[in-house]
């Protein structure tokens, strides 16, 4: 056949089975353009999950008389003028294919007003960019968009659509994460007449919490940090969930990159990897988390739906994020007064840290980890003199008067079981699991003796010869020092080979060939590699484990109050090395209720 144009409208559906790929995807693009708009109110009408009518009013600035035929027109938009603009997205879209794609799969009607003008302008279309004739309207300042009977021209398309309840659950679902992003904006959502979500806007952080609180849970909020991280040109705030609240799935993770939502596996990985040593095996940690940067160092023209983003500074960012959630989590430590951290020189860039606050009390930052010696024995006198503690016979029965020099963990009473340690501090009671509170002071004691001195290089006595593509041994050569760095002696000996001369001495018996394969695939995947650490941690750990407090042995006094004294000082004392918790607070509140008392 000769090569001939499609018609427009054809044009127009092809780009749509891009953009809207259900009636959710149809949502997203009209709130995008109210964003974009300057809205401060956002009011989304649904019918029938979105198939027989989407219908989106906003307060923003409008579209003159003379635009609105252009507004319906492919790659027509006020957003973007030149390359450099492109390179440099400010605005939430700016494609100008979402109004002309959706019009070809619905009937599609426009009315708009402009601050000062006379009356609104009211046009509809089909996709096929021709025939409009605005027509006067009575509508206030502001746009509505009327989206009936989606892919009523393609009924294969209509066919994959799900029940209507599905359908709409996926519009709330997307409601609520765009609710997220801007806090300045109130959002009202009905389906059939129905009021669903009726979101104020949120100015101060009380109110922004309540918002959060409405959307994922009040449990949120009370196991959550909020955090404030500024290095390098790029700036995270937001709200990240303790180690203890986490899920089976990951459908409480909310990422905005200059206030647009997104998925990015360069995110996630580093997401995962901050997480990795408080959390139990097969959770998922929960967050709403908001990067700020140079809007010309992500490229946001990466996906047509515009989910995915592509950073041109990838290792940057993945290491901020890592370095930022790190230690954040570092940073929950019962009791210790608001203090930046100091730096951490395993990880850069190292962030400042504005402000890090907790929601739940026994949570808060504190000091870095004190120079504390592994055994409890040994830390016995030098507590003692920092926490004088009263004679057993002039300890009261009651709890704890508050005082200044109390701890935060309070004072030892009981070894229960030879398991549990029973505390009494000011505020209720305390729980500790021994065995698994001195394993993670011990791992993290190991991990910074191992971080502060050289990683300690073990020779092979015959070097090991690796078969490897040319991009990979391309890699290898230019991370020499990279390798060096983690204990590898690693050299190139040809296009497609590697030569393996030496080995971290913690990872002898290590299958390193297999490493090395597995490092050089995450460094090209995500631009940088944290399996050689993961295993020394694994490794770190296990020997924490066999060194830490046995289950069933009888603890003194001195030991336990030794070991609660640690435990304040310690990063990430709220789980053990295998993500479980290890301790808990009773107050005096939740004692009275047990009980009945003042009911």
């Amino acid at each position: 056949m000769r090569i001939h144009s499609l018609p427009t409208q054809l044009v127009n559906q092809i780009a749509a089975g891009e953009v809207v790929e259900r009636p959710s995807s149809v949502v997203k693009e009209l709130v995008e353009n109210c964003f974009d708009a300057g809205a401060r109110q956002i009011t989304i009408d649904i019918e029938q999950g979105g198939a027989r009518l989407i219908k989106i009013r906003d307060d923003g600035c409008g579209i003159v008389k003379e635009d609105l035929p252009l507004a319906l027109s492919r790659h027509a938009t006020s957003k973007i003028a030149t390359l450099q603009d492109l390179e440099q997205v400010v605005s939430m879209g700016f494609r100008g294919e979402a109004l002309p794609s959706i019009s070809s799969v619905a009937r599609l009607t426009l009315i708009s007003r402009t601050d000062g003008a006379d009356c609104a302008w009211r046009v509809t279309a089909d996709g096929s960019e021709r025939d409009f004739d605005p027509q006067p309207d009575p509508h206030p300042k502001g746009t509505t968009v009327d989206v009936r009977d989606l892919f009523y021209n393609t009924p294969a398309r209509r066919k994959f659509l799900k029940a209507e309840k599905t359908e709409f659950a996926h519009i709330e679902t997307l409601v609520q994460r765009m609710a997220l992003s801007r806090f300045d904006i109130g959002f009202t959502l009905t389906h059939n007449q129905r009021e669903i979500l009726n979101l104020k806007p949120a100015a101060t952080e009380i109110e922004q919490e309540r918002r959060i609180a409405g959307i994922c849970g009040t449990a949120f909020i009370d196991n959550s940090v909020k955090i404030d991280f500024e290095s390098s040109g790029l700036h995270l705030t937001g709200w990240v969930g303790l180690p203890a609240f986490s899920r089976s799935q990951q459908d409480m993770q909310f990422f905005y990159v200059n206030g647009r939502l997104i998925k990015d596996k360069l995110v996630a990985h580093a997401v995962k990897q901050a997480y990795q040593d408080v959390l139990f095996h097969g959770r998922h940690p929960v967050f709403v988390l908001f990067l700020t940067l140079d809007p010309a160092l992500v490229d946001v023209n990466a996906h047509p739906a515009k989910l995915e983003v592509r950073f041109r500074e990838g290792r940057l960012v993945h290491d901020f994020l890592f370095s930022a959630l790190h230690r954040s989590l570092a940073d929950l430590r019962p009791g210790h007064q608001e203090q930046a951290p100091a730096p951490v020189q395993e990880f850069t860039p190292q962030p400042q840290v504005k402000s890090v606050e907790s929601h739940k009390s026994v949570y808060s930052p504190g000091p870095q980890q004190a120079s504390l010696p592994l055994n409890v024995e040994e830390t016995i006198q030098a507590y003692a003199a920092l926490y004088p503690k009263p004679e057993p016979a002039q300890r009261p029965a009651q709890p704890v008067a508050q005082t200044k020099g109390t701890p935060p963990l309070g004072y030892a009473i009981a070894h229960l079981h030879n398991i549990y340690i029973l505390s009494e501090t000011p505020n209720g009671i305390i729980l500790v699991d021994a065995h698994a509170a001195h394993e993670r002071v011990t791992y993290e004691r190991l991990k910074k003796q191992y971080h502060n001195g050289n990683v300690p290089s073990q020779p092979l006595l015959l070097p090991i010869k690796i078969k490897v593509s040319p991009a990979e041994a391309d890699l290898a050569e230019q991370e020499h020092e990279f390798f060096m760095s983690l204990g590898f002696d690693l050299n190139r000996s040809g296009p497609e080979t590697i030569l393996l001369r030496s080995t971290p001495a913690l990872l002898n018996n290590a299958d390193t060939e297999t490493l090395i394969r597995d490092v050089l695939a995450d460094i090209i995947e995500h631009g940088m590699s944290t399996r050689v650490q993961e295993q020394i941690n694994e490794l770190l750990a296990t020997i924490a484990c066999h060194g830490a407090v046995r289950a069933h042995r009888r603890l003194t006094v001195d030991e336990m109050n030794a070991l609660l004294r640690e435990m304040e000082q310690t990063e990430r004392i709220g789980q053990c090395n295998h993500g479980r918790p290890t301790w808990i607070e009773l107050s005096t509140h939740d004692l009275d209720k047990f009980f009945l008392r003042g009911q």
